[in-house]
This record gives C-alpha cells, structure tokens and sequence, in this order.
C-alpha cells in the first residue's frame, strides 16, 4: 500500500510524462492545425457512430467522418482558417459548432452533448507543443471516464483551459468576446434605384458580443448627412442568434429624408423634404438535412411608410447537395426583395473588411440597403422579383467553376434616371438621394440568363477570375420623347437578350498588407442590365471599371485595435449612360451612377 508521498511522486511522474513530448520535441513547428472532439449524450455516455461534417468559412463541405467506438474523431493537417462542424446522430437534435479557429500547430478539442432537446459543443484550444491530433496523450483523456471531465471546470470562469495565463473570452461574465467597428466614410451618394443608398458623409458602427457564451447579439447603426436632404438620415439593426444552433432574427429601422424639390412639393404639399421610413424583421436559418444536403431559408416582413403605408413579405430558400469530389449542385427561390445575405454577402458591395469583422462589415452593407422604390401615377411602387435558379459549382485544386442558370420576372422595376427638374410631372419620377437624378418606374419585364465563371488563386495573395453570361436587358428603340411624359417613356423601353464578359483580379501587397481589386464588365453599353442577385454563387459583377483598395494603418503602441483605410470606384468610365431627348432637353437612363466612396475604420 503506498503512502501519501509515493502518490505525490506517482503524480508529478505522471504529469511529467505527459508533458515530456512538447517540453523534448525537436521537430520544426507545424504549419497546419487539427480538430479533435469527444461525443456523448447527457449522461456521460460515449456515442458511436455520430456523423461529423466539417466545412470551410463558406459553408462547403470539405470533409466527414463518424465516430469509433469511444466517441471520438479527429480532423488533421488543416490549413489555418475559419471552420464548422456538424455532428449529427439518430434520435439527437443535432449540435453545430461555427467560426472554430485554427492555427499553426494549434488543436481544438470540442466536448460534444448531444440531447434530445437542445444539443451543445464546448470548444477548448489546446495550446501549440501540446503533441499531434489524437496522439496518445489526448486517447488517454478521452479515454477516462466523464467523472472526471468537471475537474477541467474548477477553474475560476475567466481562465481559460489552453493557458492558465490567460483570460476565457467565451466563459468571462456576461459579455464576452466583444468586438466592433467603426467607420466614418464619405464621396458620391447612392441611388434609390441601386443596390446601395449611401449618404454624401456617414459615420457607422457595429458591435458584437456573446451573451453568457452561447448567444451572439450583434448592434449596429449609421447617421449620415446629404447635403440636399437637410436633415441626416438614421438607421440601427440589432440581430441575434445563439451559437450557430438556430435562426439568426434581425430588425431593422431606417429613416431618409428625400430632397425637397418643386415636383415633389406639388404632389405632397410639403416645402420641405419628405421622409422615407422603413422597418424591417427578418429571420434566416441554415439546416442540415442529411450528410450531403443543407437547407438555406428565410424571410422579411417589411414596412415602408413614403406617401403611404406599404407591406409587402419577402422569402428565399436554397437546397444544396454535395456530389463528393464531383462538386455540389444547388436549386434555389426567392420572391419580393432580393434577401440582404445575397446582396451582402457579394464582392461588389462594400464590403471590404476581411477576418473576423467580415460579419460586421456584412451588417453595415444591410444598413445601406432601401427598397427600391419609383412612382407611378402619384403612387408609391416597390421592386419586386421572382426568381428560380439552379447552380452548379466545382473545385479542382486551385480553381474553382461556377455555373447559374435563372429564371426571374421583376415588377415596377426601379431605374436611376438624370433629367431637369421641371422635365416630367409631379408624380411621374421620384426624387433621389442626390438632387442631380431620379428614380423611373420603368415597367415589368420577364427574363432567362446564364453565367459561368472561373476564380484561379494564386498563393494566399493573388485570385484572377473570369465569367461570361447572357441576360436580360432594356433598350430603348427610339430616343426621342413625343411628350415629357414617364408614360412616354415607359412605352420605348423594350427588352433585349445581352451577352456580357467581365474580368476581374485581386492582390495583396506583401509587407505594406496594401489590397487591390479590380473589374471591368464588357456588355452592350447602348442597353441597360439591371442587376441580378445571384443566390447560388459568390460572382456579383458590376458594369464598368471598378477599382477598390483596402490599406491597413499602422498602429501606434498602446492602440487596442487597428485602423484601415478604404477607396472605391464605381463604373469609373461612366458607361451604360442612354441619351433621349425632348424639344432640346436631354435626359439620361442610367445604369450605374459612377461614383467615388473612400473611409477610416477602427476595428477592435
């Protein structure tokens, strides 16, 4: 029988041999890191046979597994990136885990509970030197029976289990994990009739922090100013969802003055500028159904108060199916606006942060969006789509292959027009943002399209991409007015099919971190696209020459985040401009409005 310090001794020898591999390793570090995880359910019990699915920051399934006999799987040699796991298992709601970070020779171990009720995983990095994916060290803990996992929980809530030194952001108080932006921009406004609404100057913000560890709350909001609206313009969104296990729920409220103008005092009655309201719930969620299918969906109620008071609900849903190494295939709906995920989420939208506040980036880009909205005999009208697409996308090293094909039918379609501001009569056209342009109700159309597109990466530091497609298009077959009339001018809009070729390259500077993009789209410029949404690629291509850059600032000792600077231009060469005239007046059906943005962020 031992004594009190033979066991004393037996332990520290222990310890020591666990810790001998790190403390005596010569080999070089390692440049990728691992996922490893125990599954169990409720009462402690290892559970066999559990499917594991990994995927990669854009939710693409990369790998899968199941679990062997002790509950256990691992994931090794993983380049370092953003990832999520799904573990499901018959007769268990299945629990996900997003956003688990993994670093050079780092391995994060997830505690998986799966119930019947509300399923959770726990996320523990193990710091670096700590042996391989699975090494034996690692087989002995899981190994060990549950009465021992709550010794890992004796430890003060704000310390975290990979290094004592070190506080636990996801366990510390109520509010953990904290980050935010801040951003102060300015240049050409938007336009009603485009994707973005942007003011002449404009300072945003957007916070987010995790709610007691599993829920996430996300606040966000901008003011701007409009040298013709008078009065700055608001607007918050405050989002939630917990842990990646359920919905994401947003609302979100917004508040423009339009310029005051003599056509829109006429119909109004109003000298000074009216107010454009909107309010906005939205609900989003991404299910998977089987080991290869996942389920995108979601909708929005909105309410627009401008004249009048207009409700109108939007949906979309996308089904993706993985065919493996052969690529996944994607069917997908929307109807009434385009869902803001799509026009967020795209390249060509604004956002320009990367990392970890690509989220909040996402959120002031949704703050920038307003229905597109036109007036139509006094009345306020609202764009609306219906749209059916089916995807296919491929990934073959370094490249990777989109195919789209789309079906859409777009009613009151909204279109920025430039004329004098006496030209048409009151109620014909609505006035913009800037009091240089206008928004035509230009009519429904009908149309059918198909884009193809290839993205070549280069190293971490160069992507070059082309795509090519037809789509449907407007002309104007005579351009010249009888009347200056909007009526007129609806009835010489016609619809055309299109071909069109863009082409579109990205780099980072190394040493100064300095990021160029550009693209350019060549189309028939005599004739007007109107963007299409597309829900089952990435590709957003914008007409014309654009150029953005991205510059990070050096930041000062003592600073607890970090600045950066952006530029931006939009159709630099001005093209998709269609004249028509009247009596000598010249007016201009406008594509997209060329434009010159630039901002500071302080992100932390």
């Amino acid at each position: 029988m031992m004594t009190g310090k033979p066991k004393f001794a037996v332990s520290m020898i222990t310890m020591l041999g666990l810790c001998a591999p790190a403390a005596f390793s010569a080999t070089p570090p390692k440049l990728s890191g691992s996922i490893a995880g125990f599954v169990r359910d409720s009462t402690g019990i290892p559970q066999m046979g559990a499917s594991v699915l990994l995927f990669n920051r854009y939710e693409r399934l990369i790998e899968r597994t199941m679990t062997n006999e002790r509950g256990t799987f691992g994931f090794e040699a993983l380049s370092p990136d953003l990832y999520s796991v799904h573990v499901s298992l018959a007769s268990f709601v299945p629990a996900i885990k997003q956003k688990i970070a993994v670093q050079p020779g780092m391995q994060s171990l997830l505690y998986v509970d799966l119930a019947s009720v509300l399923s959770s995983i726990e996320l523990v990095y193990a710091a670096p030197g700590q042996g391989a994916l699975m090494s034996e060290d690692w087989k002995m803990t899981l190994k060990a029976s549950t009465a021992t996992r709550p010794i890992l929980r004796v430890l003060p809530v704000e310390i975290s289990m990979s290094d004592p030194s070190k506080k636990d952001k996801t366990t510390g108080g109520v509010f953990s994990d904290t980050r935010g932006m801040f951003k102060v921009s300015g240049g050409d406004p938007g336009s009603l009739g485009g994707t973005s609404s942007q003011t002449d100057l404009g300072t945003a913000f957007a916070v987010s922090t995790s709610v007691f560890g599993r829920n996430q709350l996300q606040v966000s909001g901008n003011v701007g100013y409009s040298a013709h609206g008078g009065i700055p313009t608001t607007g918050f969104r405050t989002s939630y969802s917990r842990d990646g296990t359920g919905p994401e729920v947003a609302v979100t409220m917004q508040q423009v003055y339009l310029p005051a103008r003599a056509d829109l005092a006429s119909l109004t009655g109003q000298d000074g500028g009216l107010a454009l309201r909107t309010v906005s719930a939205a609900i989003h969620d991404s299910v998977p159904l089987t080991e290869n299918m996942r389920l995108d969906y979601g909708m929005s109620l909105d309410s627009v108060s401008f004249l009048a008071h207009v409700n109108y609900m939007s949906k979309f849903a996308r089904l993706s199916y993985s065919l493996g190494d052969k690529g996944t295939v994607e069917i997908a709906y929307s109807s009434g606006a385009p869902p803001s995920q799509a026009i967020a989420g795209g390249g060509g939208n604004g956002n320009d942060i990367r990392g970890d506040s690509a989220a909040l980036a996402d959120d002031l880009v949704a703050l920038s969006i307003l229905p597109r909205l036109a007036l139509l005999d006094g009345r306020t009208t609202i764009q609306r789509s219906q749209d059916f697409e089916l995807g296919y996308e491929k990934k073959v090293r370094d490249t990777t292959f989109d195919l789209t094909l789309y079906r859409e039918h777009v009613t009151n379609a909204a279109m920025t027009i430039s004329a004098p501001g006496d030209f048409f009569p009151a109620g014909d056209v609505l006035p913009d943002i800037s009091s240089r342009s206008s928004v035509l109700n230009a009519g429904s159309f009908r149309r059918l399209g198909y884009a193809a597109s290839a993205t070549q990466a280069i190293g971490d530091k160069i992507h070059l991409g082309a795509s090519f497609g037809s789509g449907g298009a407007l002309e104007l077959r005579q351009h010249e007015l009888e009347t200056p009339s909007a009526d007129d001018l609806r009835s010489k809009i016609h619809s055309a099919q299109r071909f069109w070729v863009s082409a579109r390259a990205s780099a980072t500077v190394p040493g100064t971190g300095t990021e160029i993009s550009g693209s350019y789209q060549w189309m028939d410029y005599t004739t007007i696209m109107p963007s299409h949404f597309y829900l089952t690629q990435r590709l957003s291509p914008d007409p014309g020459l654009n150029i953005r850059l991205r510059q990070p600032i050096p930041s000062f000792p003592g600073m607890p985040g970090r600045l950066e600077a952006t530029a931006e231009l939009r159709n630099g060469l001005g093209q998709g401009y269609l004249p028509i005239t009247e009596g000598g007046q010249r007016v201009l059906l406008i594509q997209s409005p060329r434009a010159v943005r630039g901002g500071l962020s302080f992100i932390f």
